[in-house]
């Protein structure tokens, strides 16, 4: 089984930050990669200010907080993965985005290096076709935000071999993490159920059925969601809501999984949550006002 020492982890922003901050903490030597240096100084700020709210809080000392800070280098290039143990591709989700760097990776990555992509609903086995290592590739997908969610999803592509599981799962349980294994079909498990109800959410404002105040009270009073799924949705990003939807729709060829017109129209809108500032909610002002 592959030691992992070193992990490089593609994107710095809200997943890449995340998985940066729980393997610094757990003893790992973190390679943070994004394509400028203003994105990479943003994801390093973030990390500081969760681990700084965790020493606030008691979950952690200063002294880890201070170590786990040293542990993380920064990187513009791929360049800068090329010693690593396992590299964590967090990208937009758009397939050929990722196709491309990964392409772009194997041609740097030492050649016993495991490839893993957080993609929460794109094929494994498709990711890994297009690197030239498929028995080394595996689907590490973590939920967000990292730092406080228990569960990783770990997700086997056809061709990935025994030795590539298993170091993924000594890696996750190494994070303090839990893990739940998937097979690769469209969106997993997690968002195979959540993304829909999250559809469903907004076909029901859509139609008009409540409006995001209701339909938010609806569910955190009624079914005791912590967050509304409409809040939900702002919180994951409107255009990431839509990419699983379409995943969801194009591989499993299901009408039930078309996405609303409602999210079509707020996503072509630049109206993305939380990142664009407004969503179902506008967060421009003091706090969150509903948009519809």
């Amino acid at each position: 089984m592959a030691q992992i020492n070193k992990l490089g982890v593609i994107g710095a922003g809200q997943m890449g930050n995340g998985i940066a901050h729980v393997a610094a903490l757990a003893g790992l030597d973190v390679v943070l990669n994004d394509v400028t240096s203003d994105r990479l100084k943003s994801g390093m700020a973030t990390i500081n200010g969760n681990l700084t709210r965790q020493v606030a809080k008691k979950v952690i000392s200063e002294e880890a907080r201070g170590d786990a800070l040293k542990r993380i280098s920064l990187t513009d290039s791929l360049d800068g993965l090329a010693d690593c143990d396992l590299v964590i591709e967090t990208a937009i989700e758009k397939e050929d985005v990722k196709r491309k760097i990964f392409h772009d990776l194997c041609a740097v990555l030492k050649p016993e290096a495991i490839i893993a992509s957080n993609t929460s609903s794109i094929s494994i086995t498709r990711l890994a076709a297009c690197t030239d290592r498929p028995e080394r590739f595996i689907g590490i997908h973590f939920m967000n935000p990292v730092p406080l969610m228990e569960l990783v999803e770990l997700i086997r592509g056809i061709a990935t071999d025994d030795s590539t599981f298993e170091a993924a799962k000594e890696f996750v349980g190494r994070l303090g993490k839990q893990v739940a294994v998937s097979e690769d079909f469209p969106a997993f498990i997690v968002n195979r159920i959540l993304l829909p109800m999250i559809n469903e959410a907004i076909y029901t404002l859509y139609e008009g059925v409540g409006n995001v105040e209701a339909i938010d009270a609806a569910m955190k009073l009624g079914a005791h969601h912590p967050m509304g799924p409409l809040e939900l949705a702002d919180f994951i990003g409107l255009d990431t809501c839509l990419s699983i939807m379409q995943v969801l729709h194009e591989g499993l060829a299901d009408s039930k999984y078309r996405p609303c017109p409602l999210l079509v129209k707020y996503v072509e809108a630049g109206w993305l949550g939380r990142k664009s500032q407004r969503g179902f909610y506008d967060y421009r002002g003091p706090k969150p006002v509903p948009t519809r």
